[in-house]
């Protein structure tokens, strides 16, 4: 065989080689099917569950024996990634529906790695079988396998749209994809409206489809960016941890954590919760305990006396993962191609491959039942002249000559013939022409039932809406997240951040502040501040962590600084320079000092310059957020 070699520039084969790749990427790895909502390694596992006999009606069986399946088959991938697949399919808190039931450690909400394959047992859920029902009846295409050695369907026939039940999750080359699971009763609801009337809006569906439904639970807020995720395929939505208030025998109160957002690891969220105690970000929690048991999840948060445990709640929201942001990127295959969709199109896209799909089995099983019927028309015939088949059945030298006998004397087709043949003489004598003639009315029945169905688009739909409805009457469930309306501000109060606690504040004439603890300032007294050569003591008193200071100069500016952001020195030595707090200019000077509590009063500074101006300015009027430049007085 002769070489062939091209010339070709490195750019162009790495540019060709890696779109290749990435196709490859996004077509079959890590982006679901809108049909089916699965991804090629999915559907590959639950076929190859399916096709082996390994349905929820058997006995589990080894998972390692379904993973070899599915490699040895379909998928010629790493064994642990089928496995890692196989796992999420059956694990409840990720999946809102699971589709494998697992017998075995299948990992935890902690992100618990599973139990080797070797130990767990799985078999297709019942209603993963409603995915794969019909499979055999010509509904979908099958294509060879990566070995050219079996068929594989290249999509599954989907009874429920699975991509919004159960969401999906992925990245791939330039795509990322988070759908989020919604409500399986909702779903098919809102398929069904969309069937009576494909020009209904997204204000319409959302009627029916009220949002995502976590399998976690939670609190969903933000109406609106469901509303334009369902539009446009994007959008952002809050979600937050259900938590309740209880109060223990000894007064204090404990928040319980009973719900967490979707995706978000317990162990974790209990571990930053703690570590915000410990370092004392938050002040009020005594301990963070764990006690989820298999009555369901459970986190106690034991709160100190007297505490705004509001305060306290609010800012857990903020700084843990107790509410999260949650990103539509609704992004699926399409007709081949990624495709960001909104709501109607993903319903619109399952629709149309419902239609085909019970088009395809009533062709299969009219197919099924004219061949039938002519059998059975064939045997009533050989009924009525039963002497005359049997006497030249019997004068047959053999099989092949009864069939050729049997067509060219009574007219029987080679399928008639075939049948006839086929059935021993015993059965052929003891055989019920009524049976017969019953089962021919029933055909003739089916037939003409299943030729309405494939010549009237209206029935063809009638029959998905029946399915569908029978789906959802047999699984349906309540809904586990509550949605709300609007996003909720989240506002924490400085007690919670800043524990409360009495201290000394000081300030010298050449600029030198700190806070001292009262121990510490009685241990010394007030002679024995630590100072500069040439600096004296301007001013000193006792003040509250969560008070606040402002520091006038000489230039008719003030300093905004919270007690809390002072360094704790020791009153014998030397404080830090507010230039290194507040930047100032170098001839700026320190004139005076205030301490404020809160700034809604109705007391005010008067303010007096060298040039004689005098003015008045209430209290309120200093408060600000800026604590990084000196401020106009």
């Amino acid at each position: 065989m002769s070489e062939i070699i091209q010339d070709l520039s490195l750019e162009d084969v790495l540019g060709d080689r890696f779109g290749r790749y990435s196709k490859y990427i996004i077509q079959e790895r890590a982006l679901p099917d809108v049909r089916d909502g699965l991804k090629p390694v999915q559907r590959r596992i639950l076929y190859a569950m399916y096709s082996s006999g390994n349905t929820h009606d058997k006995n589990f069986r080894k998972s390692a024996k379904t993973v070899g399946d599915v490699i040895g088959q379909y998928h010629p991938h790493g064994d642990y990634s089928v496995y890692e697949a196989m796992v999420r399919l059956s694990q409840d808190w990720k999946l809102r529906h699971v589709l494998i039931e697992m017998h075995g450690n299948n990992g935890s909400i902690d992100n618990d790695p599973p139990a080797a394959m070797r130990y767990t047992e799985a078999k297709l859920s019942l209603l993963a079988e409603e995915l794969l029902r019909d499979i055999n009846k010509e509904t979908v295409s099958f294509i060879p396998n990566y070995d050219d050695t079996t068929l594989e369907p290249m999509v599954l026939p989907s009874r429920f749209p699975n991509l919004l039940v159960n969401g999906s999750t992925g990245i791939s080359a330039g795509y990322a994809t988070d759908i989020p699971p919604h409500n399986l009763a909702e779903v098919i609801q809102a398929t069904l409206k969309y069937i009576d009337n494909p020009d209904i809006t997204v204000n319409q569906l959302m009627k029916y489809i009220k949002g995502p439904d976590f399998p976690t639970g939670g609190i969903i807020q933000g109406i609106d960016g469901i509303k334009k995720a369902y539009e446009s395929g994007k959008g952002r939505i809050i979600v937050r941890s259900k938590v309740e208030e209880e109060t223990l025998r000894n007064g204090r109160k404990q928040l319980i954590i009973t719900e967490i957002p979707y995706e978000v690891n317990k162990s974790s969220l209990v571990k930053r919760i703690d570590e915000l105690r410990a370092d004392k970000k938050v002040d009020g929690i005594v301990e963070v305990r764990d006690e989820t048991d298999r009555t369901g999840l459970r986190i106690a948060i034991e709160l100190k006396k007297d505490v705004n445990s509001e305060s306290i709640k609010n800012y857990l929201y903020k700084n843990s993962d107790l509410q999260i942001s949650y990103n539509f990127n609704m992004v699926a295959i399409s007709d081949g191609r990624p495709k960001l969709m909104g709501i109607r199109q993903i319903i619109d896209s399952y629709l149309n491959h419902q239609i085909e799909v019970v088009a395809n089995r009533t062709k299969f099983e009219l197919d099924n039942a004219e061949k039938r019927m002519h059998i059975v028309e064939g045997l009533i015939k050989a009924l009525s002249i039963l002497d005359k088949v049997i006497e030249l059945i019997r004068s047959s030298k053999n099989k092949r000559d009864a069939k050729e006998n049997l067509i060219e004397v009574f007219e029987f087709t080679e399928e008639q013939a075939e049948a006839i043949v086929m059935l021993q003489l015993y059965r052929l004598t003891n055989t019920d022409i009524v049976a017969l003639e019953g089962e021919h009315k029933e055909l003739e029945a089916l037939i003409k039932q299943l030729r309405h169905i494939l010549d009237n688009h209206d029935a063809l739909l009638n029959v998905i809406k029946e399915e569908l409805n029978e789906i959802k009457k047999k699984f349906k469930s309540e809904r586990l997240s509550l949605i709300e309306a609007e996003i909720e501000e989240i506002k924490i109060d400085k007690e919670v951040m800043v524990p409360s606690e009495e201290v000394i504040l000081s300030m010298t004439r050449h600029g030198y502040i700190k806070r001292t603890s009262i121990r510490s300032f009685n241990a010394s007294g007030v002679e024995d501040i630590g100072l500069k050569d040439g600096d004296s003591l301007l001013k000193h008193q006792e003040v509250n962590t969560q008070d606040t200071v402002l520091v006038f100069t000489n230039k008719g500016r003030y300093l905004f600084i919270p007690v809390h952001k002072l360094a704790d020195i020791r009153w014998k030595e030397l404080g830090q320079h507010v230039s290194q707090i507040v930047p100032i200019e170098e001839d700026e000077v320190v004139i005076n000092v205030f301490n404020e509590k809160d700034f809604n009063t109705d007391a005010f500074y008067v303010f007096a310059t060298q040039n004689g101006m005098i003015k008045k300015s209430t209290v309120p009027l200093f408060k600000t957020t800026r604590f990084n430049k000196p401020l106009i007085a």
